[in-house]
């Protein structure tokens, strides 16, 4: 056998592997994910009749009790009139329960946000080493695309990283220009460019590696895409994520690591 051959058949059994694990780690992975929105007492609905309001995906993080998602979705004002609160949504299908939710941290900068739950410890996933992502890897993500009009039923899509790449790239047109996106083109940190789809929904969803579905990344759909996309006339269909490097400072003192 020529080395070229068997290098050809290590490749493919590799692939092959990593294939046949997607199914386990998707089980693994889809009790910590959750979604992400707000609620109001059983019989004290909103004035379009909704009790229950969905933002984005979210996930679980450290004791079981917090929850990592995107920050721009927790800012919208709440009808403190009516009763509504921030609220995260677990379990599948139409029986999912709304756990209150409060804002811990916030970092705008990356747009992400550190939530906590009351109630019973959910599942929590692990953090990886987002430094060590490298181009041409393949992940996934799962999370809620369209929201929960059916249910709660999580989603999980496959790609690879096609890039990695600074957040807010220099602008030739300073009226493009506003001071989050100077403050991301000044700190200089890089996003990664994902060729697999993501919805609205998707926001906040835990992107994984397929060696043991460590996350290695939030998706974004908002904003880093339009810090990226400021010049384009027309919005692009990439998908962009946040590297989890940046979840570390929002639990430093405050989440112990998961087990």
């Amino acid at each position: 056998m020529s080395l070229r051959i068997y290098a050809l058949i290590c490749l493919l059994l590799a692939s092959s592997g990593v294939a046949a694990g997607l199914p386990e780690l998707i089980d693994k992975i889809r009790p910590g994910v959750v979604g992400v929105g707000t609620s109001y007492p059983p019989r004290q609905p909103n004035v379009k009749g909704d009790r229950v309001v969905y933002l984005a995906t979210g996930f679980v993080v450290g004791d079981g009790r917090h929850i990592i998602t995107n920050a721009h979705v927790t800012g919208l004002t709440l009808d403190s009139e009516n009763n509504q609160t921030l609220a995260v949504f677990s379990g599948r299908g139409v029986q999912a329960t709304a756990h209150p939710a409060t804002i811990v941290r916030k970092d705008e900068e990356h747009d992400l946000v550190l939530l906590q739950i009351q109630g019973s410890k959910l599942p929590a996933l692990q953090l990886g080493d987002s430094n060590a992502v490298r181009e041409g890897q393949d992940i996934a993500f799962t999370g809620f695309p369209l929201g929960m009009a059916l249910g709660l039923y999580p989603v999980t899509h496959r790609g690879t990283v096609s890039a990695i790449a600074p957040a807010a790239p220099p602008s030739a047109h300073s009226d493009k220009l506003n001071s989050v996106k100077i403050k991301r083109m000044r700190s200089g940190f890089e996003a990664f460019q994902l060729d697999a789809t993501a919805y609205p929904g998707n926001s906040g969803s835990p992107v994984f590696e397929l060696t043991g579905g460590r996350v290695i990344g939030v998706v974004n759909s908002v904003v880093v895409k339009e810090t990226r996309e400021t010049m384009l006339a027309r919005p692009s269909g990439i998908t962009y994520a946040i590297p989890a490097k940046y979840i570390q400072p929002l639990l430093d003192g405050v989440v112990s690591p998961a087990r």
